[in-house]
């Protein structure tokens, strides 16, 4: 779609809650979705040792929404005559490296008419990667930064098109390496490996991992005052969105409606939110034996149908279940607004406080921030939990109690993300950083999902 014109780790014998998780199914809801069956170089690095197939896995666990399964080991072609560069092996190292995944849009040969071949390049509206994620693997810690469609590349320039300045345009215009470029200059992270993905494999392997669970908040729909939960219409996308409030199971193709919409969860940071508790749900499932074998097959098959990627599928077969132990930190790139302009400006200071283990402590010490638990577990077990966290040394807790919901436990925080961390570390679930949690600044949210009734069965009464 064009876009719219202007008018820590835990401590050494720290104590781990978590059990085994499950995933349920609850009831589906109704989404359609229209669409028409799909029939600049990274700077020169040295070469690496090649990793061992455990750590190869802690790759693939940031797969899922984006297909963020490209390998532990990649073969990378740079431009200009650079040496080819290859990740290689040393067993038992830590992996350090970065993932660039994006989404493409739909490619349209006419108004309202999807192309047949979605890869072609003779096309009536060209596709933006509007859903961009980079993923930073830094030994046992996976950190997965949101970047907003809007955010400029470089300087403003009043003097270019609004539209060709900003990083969701720049695959179309300059490829793999160009938007991996462009990520690198807004970030000031080295990209090392790169992956395009369609939507029809987003479809592919959501199916295969059995579908996103879903729960739709019992609030006015946006556009429709007189309606609740999300009425989303896009007649120019052919994307229509239609679930009433509360729980909802999606297969692939409803989910990828769901998590493309932007107005219907109130805008683009409301769809990033989105993506990131997507995510986090999906890369549990990865952590199935049962699963991974099912998804696996759809993974590497993909990756020649579906993804644009300068990774080597032929590792991808090889890795191996070893997800028990992931656990992903959410957040989104900060910006500022650029005057005169619907382009946004990347905020490196703020990026660095978010993202630099020196900086990012907050304001608040590891278990002096207050902490908000919201009990959507459906089984009360809000109290034990609380009594639990209070016993472990976090002193100001409250509880609120909601209605049950089948998103999976995480921690969230808006300006605490080592705090955030540590707790995320005992919980051993995600931790999330988005603008739309409702907690303020020196507080940490915890949402108890229902599988938090498995996780912390061992809680005493």
């Amino acid at each position: 779609m064009s876009d719219p014109q202007p008018p820590q780790a835990p401590e050494p014998g720290r104590r781990n809650w978590s059990a085994r998780r499950q995933v349920g199914r609850v009831r589906s809801g109704q989404v359609y979705y229209d669409h028409a069956e799909p029939a600049g170089a990274a700077p020169a690095t040295p070469v690496r040792e090649r990793t061992s197939p455990a750590w190869r896995a802690w790759q693939l666990s940031a797969l899922t929404l984006s297909a963020l399964s490209l390998g532990g080991y990649a073969v990378l072609n740079a431009s200009g005559g650079e040496a080819r560069r290859v990740m290689a092996a040393v067993p038992g190292e830590a992996p350090h490296l970065t993932l660039l995944v994006a989404g493409r849009d739909i490619v349209y040969c006419a108004p309202y008419t999807p192309c047949k071949d979605q890869d072609t390049r003779k096309v009536w509206q060209p596709p933006n990667t509007d859903s961009i994620m980079l993923i930073k693997v830094d030994g046992s810690k996976i950190n997965v930064l949101s970047i907003p469609r809007d955010t400029n590349v470089g300087p403003y320039d009043p003097n270019r098109g609004p539209a060709s300045q900003k990083v969701n345009s720049q695959y179309w215009s300059s490829g793999l390496q160009g938007l991996s470029s462009a990520v690198e200059e807004i970030t000031g992270e080295r990209v090392d490996y790169t992956a395009v993905v369609r939507t029809d494999y987003v479809e592919r392997v959501i199916g295969a991992l059995g579908g996103l669970d879903v729960t739709v908040p019992d609030i006015a729909a946006y556009g429709h005052p007189d309606q609740r939960g999300i009425q989303f219409d896009d007649n120019a996308a052919n994307l229509h969105v239609h679930l009433q409030p509360g729980p909802h199971h999606l297969d692939g193709k409803q989910a990828v409606a769901y998590l493309r919409m932007r107005k219907g969860v109130g805008d683009d940071y409301g769809r990033m939110d989105h993506q990131k508790q997507a995510l986090s749900q999906l890369v549990g499932k990865l952590k199935s034996p049962g699963r991974l074998a099912a998804a696996l097959p759809v993974i590497v098959g993909g990756l020649s149908n579906g993804v644009d990627t300068n990774a080597d599928a032929g590792l991808v077969q090889s890795l191996t279940p070893a997800l028990s132990q992931v656990r992903l930190n959410f957040a989104t790139l900060p910006t500022n607004e650029i005057p005169g302009s619907y382009n946004l400006a990347a905020d490196r200071e703020a990026l660095a406080r978010l993202w630099n283990d020196d900086a990012a402590q907050g304001t608040a010490g590891a278990k002096a921030a207050s902490v908000v638990v919201e009990d959507a577990s459906g089984h009360g077990l809000g109290p034990r939990f609380v009594k639990a966290l209070r016993q472990a040394g976090y002193s100001t807790v409250k509880l609120q109690t909601v209605p049950a919901s089948p998103e999976h436990t995480q921690v969230f925080t808006q300006t605490e993300p080592r705090a955030a961390e540590n707790l995320a570390d005992l919980l051993n679930v995600s931790r999330l950083q988005g603008r739309r949690f409702p907690v303020g600044d020196g507080e940490i949210g915890v949402l108890l999902g229902e599988d938090a009734n498995t996780l912390y069965a061992a809680l005493p009464h």
